[in-house]
């Protein structure tokens, strides 16, 4: 039997209620913001990098074998997370290691998981 999402608690607005222009500014303000973060996270190969990410530094080739994945594709992911401020590189002789930097995507990956894999 389906929950019923209509009587569950929310943080969000009541949109049967006025809000007020100050509320309503920061909401619509933000959602590009969200809609951008929420973009760089809806591909698999993304979600697996920092679902991997989140347990600890990786270098490059931990992540291709984890993923299964060329080292072209694997960067690819890479630099549309670190453009999203995502992820950070740092470098150590040949190998670059990455690590995760936003504790919002940490968030997200958690909740994917639960709701998701378990």
């Amino acid at each position: 039997m389906p929950e019923d999402y209509a009587n569950a608690s929310s943080i969000l607005p009541d949109p049967s209620k006025p809000m007020d222009d100050e509320t309503w500014k920061r909401v619509k303000t933000n959602a590009q913001g969200a809609s951008d973060f929420l973009k760089a996270l809806s591909h698999e190969g993304r979600l697996m990098i920092l679902c991997s990410l989140a347990h600890g530094e990786k270098s490059v080739t931990e992540l291709e074998q984890m993923l299964s994945s060329r080292q072209a594709a694997v960067s690819q992911q890479l630099a549309r997370l670190r453009q999203e401020r995502l992820i950070s590189a740092r470098r150590e002789g040949k190998q670059i290691f990455y690590s995760l930097t936003d504790e919002r995507a940490r968030r997200i990956i958690e909740q994917v998981y639960e709701l998701f894999c378990t």
